[in-house]
């Protein structure tokens, strides 16, 4: 790839990163099976949360698998065009930040967490995959997802300075936006008000 061509599929990379995080599938997920609107649910988060407070463990499911794929494709393609690790996390950052301030919904979006979990397992995945594990320990102790993502998100400085310390920038940035879209829910936390599954 020449010097002039990079650039300009990074930029593209970026927009597609970007405009596919900008598709909340947890909404359309619910309108083809009959479900009420994520949107209107618990903490009001187009996310597989809410879509499982709808449905059931199927169509959340689908929702994080979809929510995850679109982190994880745009960056195994900077990848896959041999793309750096810093240009990778850019990728992976305008995925996320498509699912937290989405074109096609008003930039009224989600947390990321899914999305964040995508990226991640392509980008990091022994740190991501530590990450998930911790989410898993605290949300079947005490039940309560925000806990569980900002426990697990806000641990990854730490864990991937320790094992992919190249990926330490992308999971600081993560874990900043990702705790501050958690703010409501640690309010609520913090007043004993969260909801549980």
């Amino acid at each position: 790839m020449d010097s002039i061509s990079q650039p300009i599929l990074l930029i593209a990379l970026c927009g597609f990163a970007y405009a596919v995080g900008s598709i909340l599938f947890a909404i359309p997920v619910c309108r083809l099976g009959g479900l009420t609107d994520p949107r209107a649910l618990g903490s009001r988060n187009p996310g597989a949360t809410n879509v499982y407070r709808s449905g059931g463990p199927l169509p959340a499911g689908l929702t994080l698998l979809l929510d995850a794929l679109k982190g994880a494709v745009p960056v195994w393609l900077a990848g896959h065009y041999g793309f750096s690790v810093f240009a990778q996390a850019m990728v992976a950052l305008c995925a996320v930040t498509g699912h937290m301030v989405p074109v096609w919904y008003r930039f009224q979006g989600g947390k990321g967490v899914a999305t964040a979990l995508g990226s991640g397992l392509v980008l990091a995945p022994l740190t991501t995959t530590l990450l998930a594990l911790i989410w898993l320990v605290i949300i079947w102790r005490w039940r309560i997802s925000a806990l569980a993502s900002v426990i697990a998100i806000g641990s990854g400085p730490v864990i991937s300075a320790l094992f992919e310390p190249e990926t330490l920038p992308l999971f600081g940035l993560l874990a900043i936006v990702i705790v501050i879209r958690h703010r409501n829910n640690l309010i609520r936390l913090a007043q004993g008000r969260e909801s549980r599954f």
